[in-house]
């Protein structure tokens, strides 16, 4: 095969978005669009970038090849069960997140937004989109249906395999379709996107009716009493919600319940969700289903949609804080560390309140101690409760805490566990969340203040960690 030089980087693949591309490379890149529509292109992320390449071997990037099909496309007529075939072989071949989300956006703004619609100025500088009203000059009839639908298309991709943030994406996306035709969107808010099993997409028992929705993000359950049975159905409802592959993996969990309980942990927004694992968690039989569920849905950088601002959680927040106060078991103890490694440092802080509450009632044990490093490192600063400082004043609890501060090792990332400032760092954060601003200054004010008997164990707890 005759082809010029690979022009990528490092000579890996070729570009195709210039227009002197070489005709035999954009014959190639064709070949390599029917291999992705076939089944037979293959791709490499040995290397960044990811590529793809056909049968005889050729490399393009994937959001060029998509790029490339999508513009051929014609705009009127719009071939859209070919586009999403398309579109779904490409993701599942690479992922969403290599420029595949990026170009369905910019062709989404260049051939819906701006072809319909008059764009207005921006809100702010934060603002992703600006507002949008319907040209006047537009006729209905000349808005291709099938070209809108391929909108809803691009908004339900950024809602099941984008980020949390994307959802702002897919709001605009689906406002621009509503515009036009609000038909359209309303049958997604009524059925989602019809890829989920008829019996996961809306459920009736003689105990809650159900329902999930892909396109929207939302899974709602109405409970007829809070039985036994009646929260083993719901848990496990929302164990097959999850266990469905094009589910969003941020989500709304929208429970109506008969009873107003809510977990043990002051602070927590009193929301559907909370009320169901509160409810669930007074029969043992069920934890197991509670834990699967939390870790189901237990995913960095996800979130419930339907919380916000300082109340943000990670999805599973509530099963796990639920497990977390019915006791110390090591199991539990295991889901709660590992839910703490998962959360946002930068903007999940939800879990301060499950610490104190965990703290107040377990008190700092050698079985406990962990949930306070894990803590510590899950969020920005981790403040203390009043009660700490009276709670870890006795033997067991200070030996508990020097034995954890020679082990900070354990508790830091494999690059950093060597890392004496990281460990140092992770130990001012453990002595603030326990004393707060007494801590600094080498804790003078506690060491002075402490019973005569303690004060040694005192010393050793503020002194700077060895090597």
């Amino acid at each position: 095969m005759n082809l010029p030089k690979r022009d990528g980087l490092h000579g890996r693949y070729y570009l195709i978005h210039k227009p002197e591309t070489a005709p035999e490379v954009l014959a190639e890149a064709d070949l390599c669009i029917m291999d992705v529509l076939d089944g037979t292109a293959r791709e490499n992320h040995s290397v960044y970038p990811t590529v793809v390449r056909n049968h005889n071997g050729t490399q393009f990037l994937p959001w060029q090849l998509l790029e490339r099909y999508l513009t051929r496309l014609p705009l009127n007529g719009f071939p859209y069960d070919d586009a999403v075939a398309f579109c779904d072989a490409l993701r599942w071949l690479v992922g969403w997140n290599n420029l595949i989300d990026h170009t369905l956006r910019k062709y989404v703004e260049k051939y819906v937004q701006k072809r319909y619609f008059v764009e207005g100025e921006k809100d702010n500088y934060f603002s992703c989109y600006p507002p949008c009203t319907v040209s006047p000059e537009l006729r209905l009839e000349d808005v291709d249906e099938k070209l809108l639908r391929f909108t809803c298309y691009v908004a339900i991709c950024c809602t099941v395999y984008g980020a949390s943030y994307e959802s702002v994406t897919s709001k605009h996306f689906f406002g621009l379709v509503s515009q036009l035709r609000p038909d359209i969107v309303k049958g997604l808010k009524d059925n989602g996107s019809g890829k989920l099993p008829p019996g996961i997409q809306k459920r009736k028992t003689k105990h809650m009716t159900a329902s999930a929705n892909d396109a929207f993000a939302t899974i709602r359950i109405t409970a007829r009493d809070c039985t036994e049975g009646c929260c083993e159905e719901a848990l496990s409802y929302l164990a097959e919600v999850l266990e469905q592959p094009d589910f969003p993996r941020s989500y709304s969990i929208e429970f109506r319940g008969p009873e107003k309980i809510y977990l043990p942990v002051p602070g927590l927004p009193k929301k559907g969700v909370n009320q169901l694992f509160a409810c669930a968690m007074r029969y043992p039989r069920l934890h197991g289903l509670i834990e699967q569920y939390a870790r189901l849905a237990m995913r960095e950088d996800e979130w419930y949609n339907n919380l916000a601002g300082e109340l943000c959680a990670m999805p599973g927040t509530f099963a796990v804080f639920a497990l977390g106060m019915e006791g110390t078991t090591p199991q539990r103890l295991r889901l709660v560390c590992d839910y703490l490694d998962l959360c946002d440092d930068e903007h999940s802080s939800l879990q301060e309140k499950f610490i104190h509450a965990f703290f107040k009632k377990f008190g700092f044990t050698a079985q406990t101690m962990p949930v306070l490093l894990h803590g510590v490192l899950s969020m920005q600063e981790l403040r203390p409760a009043k009660e700490f400082g009276a709670l870890i004043a006795n033997d067991g609890s200070l030996d508990a805490l020097l034995a954890a501060k020679r082990r900070l090792a354990d508790y830091l990332p494999e690059e950093s566990e060597h890392d004496r400032e990281a460990q140092d760092y992770l130990w001012r954060g453990a002595l603030w969340a326990i004393w707060g601003r007494a801590s600094e200054n080498g804790g003078g004010k506690v060491i002075k203040a402490a019973p005569e008997e303690l004060k040694e164990k005192y010393r050793q707890v503020f002194e700077p960690v060895k090597d």
